[in-house]
């Protein structure tokens, strides 16, 4: 798993959108091309460019999750709170890896835990709360991004269905001429 660096990066996976949520994280998601070609192609894409797949390399690096975790300093004061919410969001993202091949991702913190609840910066209590939250906020995604992936053939099917048919006659026009029982043979 590649992790994020770069201020652009993280620009660019968050305004792709967010694909699930919970009280406290939002995890956002931008899908890259598996084939760099087109971008590389692309005029656009050499320095100073705004096409954010240029972002993310080339190869078989495009392939692998990307992640970056952003945990301002609003919602979690301490630093020791923050690397611990921060080491949590990693571990976590490792065991849902493979369901986020091919992507961008961003954990947010996106509102503080309660300081009367959790006292200590780094309690095992807040360390159980925010890893379960986390267990919620992935498997929510990879739902998500599974429903999507199972449309998707769907609509790829429909298409290949048709294709050969029109194939077929640009290919060879009156080549195959389909006679139905009981007619003769066209002129």
């Amino acid at each position: 798993m590649q992790r994020l660096k770069t201020r652009p990066q993280f620009q660019a996976t968050m305004s792709a959108g967010t694909i699930a949520r919970t009280p406290h994280f939002a995890l956002h998601r931008m899908v890259l091309a598996p084939d760099a070609g087109a971008v590389v192609a692309n005029s656009m894409t050499g320095p100073g460019s705004q096409d954010p797949q240029a972002l993310f390399g080339i190869g078989a690096v495009r392939r692998q999750a990307w992640l970056g975790a952003m945990v301002p300093k609003r919602w979690a004061r301490h630093s020791v709170t923050r690397h611990a919410i921060k080491r949590q969001i990693y571990a976590v993202a490792g065991e849902h890896e493979a369901a986020l091949q091919c992507a961008s991702h961003v954990v947010r913190l996106r509102s503080g835990f309660d300081r009367k609840q959790f006292v200590s910066a780094t309690s095992d209590a807040l360390k159980a709360a925010v890893r379960s939250e986390l267990q919620q906020l992935f498997s929510a995604a990879v739902r998500r991004i599974a429903r999507a992936e199972a449309e998707k053939p769907e609509a790829g099917a429909a298409e290949n269905i048709s294709e050969p048919a029109q194939n077929l006659d640009r290919k060879a026009p009156g080549a195959c001429n389909l006679v139905a029982p009981g007619e003769g043979a066209a002129p």
